[in-house]
């Protein structure tokens, strides 16, 4: 398959936009001062008030087969013009509960199953760029148990989604994602924040900071 790559730029209208617009927000700062604002804004939001969803998902076999271990993905994202690692994601649909969004989107993307004895963990409502939009979402954690060995399933992808998932060992996440980086690839913020922070628990845990 020939790498996806761009092929020509061009400047977008509001009108002939199907995701997202552009705004210029007038406001007053806390001195009174009259300001102006650019800020791009997705259009599907639905009555939920949420965007979107990342999943992290916790692999684990009750017969300890294998670490813990998380689910990443690599694809291409026209913006950047690279491949990007990130955890699965995608948008609330209509009627749809993040927790549900969290689920499914998991197994299209990456063919792999919540285990729906154990309730997701979702976060509050988070932002990752709100210098530039009102984009938001939630994250969900959810458990997907395997019996002896970590199965690769097929994924569910959707018309022109080129997909690749790769399951690490949760111990492994943060030096995984350094080697990405040294390949060229670009590594999502939410996932790099969650491989740092996992990171520095360890080390507090060690006793890194007395």
């Amino acid at each position: 398959m020939p790498a996806a790559k761009i092929i020509s730029e061009e400047p977008l209208d509001n009108k002939d936009a199907k995701w997202i617009c552009l705004k210029k927000i007038h406001y007053t700062d806390q001195d009174g001062k009259h300001r102006l604002w650019e800020s791009a804004e997705r259009t599907t939001r639905k009555d939920s008030g949420i965007d979107g969803v990342a999943v992290l998902a916790v692999l684990r076999s009750e017969t300890k087969a294998f670490p813990l271990s998380t689910v990443i993905i690599e694809q291409y994202r026209p913006p950047l013009d690279n491949i990007v690692i990130e955890l699965p994601a995608g948008l609330i649909d209509a009627g749809e509960t993040a927790e549900a969004a969290a689920i499914r989107e998991l197994k299209e993307e990456t063919g792999y199953e919540a285990d729906l004895t154990t309730e997701p963990e979702s976060s509050p409502i988070v932002v990752s760029d709100p210098g530039m939009t009102n984009a938001n979402m939630k994250l969900v954690v959810v458990n997907v148990l395997l019996e002896d060995e970590l199965e690769t399933p097929t994924p569910h992808l959707d018309d022109g989604e080129h997909i690749i998932t790769r399951v690490v060992e949760l111990n492994q996440l943060d030096a995984e994602l350094k080697a990405y980086d040294k390949k060229g690839f670009v590594v999502d913020a939410r996932l790099s924040h969650f491989a740092a922070g996992y990171e520095m628990a360890k080390r507090i845990g060690s006793g890194a900071f007395p």
